[in-house]
């Protein structure tokens, strides 16, 4: 699911960025911004009509919807963290539709995370920190505040083709809620 970033993201975005240029950091380009709902990894050719058939089966006429991002965090901890995410209020529609689609596709044979959906939006991965950096400091200035809402209209099937200047994102199909 794509997120446009509305002035409050981007300001945040870039006030994280510029606190943290001495630090070894893989920034997340604004315009690659997105939630995922069911990572596959590398899929055959020959499944992706039968995963697009899934999500509309799954996902079309389920209706439109919002929720609020808020706050940040790191993703394994402030000691050793890989990477630093935006976060996303609570969203019962958001759960429901991840549920219908990890459903849907452990029913067609597919793998799916077994771990707990934590919606998030990943803006970068850390590879190695100053020792004076002061991460936590710099995330929880962010830690509080309600960043922007995100009206939910569709979700994208995206492949992911991974290049040395960062991952390119191509839609392969977009199914209407």
């Amino acid at each position: 699911m794509k997120i446009n970033a509305e002035e409050t993201l981007k300001s945040i975005f870039l006030s994280l960025r510029s606190s943290l240029t001495h630090d070894s950091i893989k920034w997340v380009e604004q315009e690659n911004i997105h939630i995922t709902l069911a990572f596959l990894g590398d899929t055959e050719e020959s499944k992706i009509k039968i995963i697009s058939s899934l999500l509309q089966e799954n996902c079309s006429g389920s209706g439109e919807f919002e929720f609020i991002l808020k706050g940040a965090g790191v993703f394994k901890n402030f000691r050793e963290p890989r990477a630093i995410w935006i976060g996303i209020q609570s969203s019962d529609n958001l759960q429901r539709l991840n549920d219908r689609i990890k459903s849907g596709l452990k029913n067609k044979g597919f793998e799916t995370d077994k771990r707990p959906f934590k919606p998030h939006l990943t803006i970068g991965r850390v590879k190695s920190l100053k020792p004076q950096t002061d991460l936590k400091n710099v995330i929880e200035k962010c830690a509080d505040i309600e960043i922007q809402k995100v009206r939910v209209k569709e979700v994208i099937l995206f492949e992911s083709i991974l290049k040395p200047s960062g991952p390119l994102y191509k839609p392969i199909s977009v199914i209407k809620l």
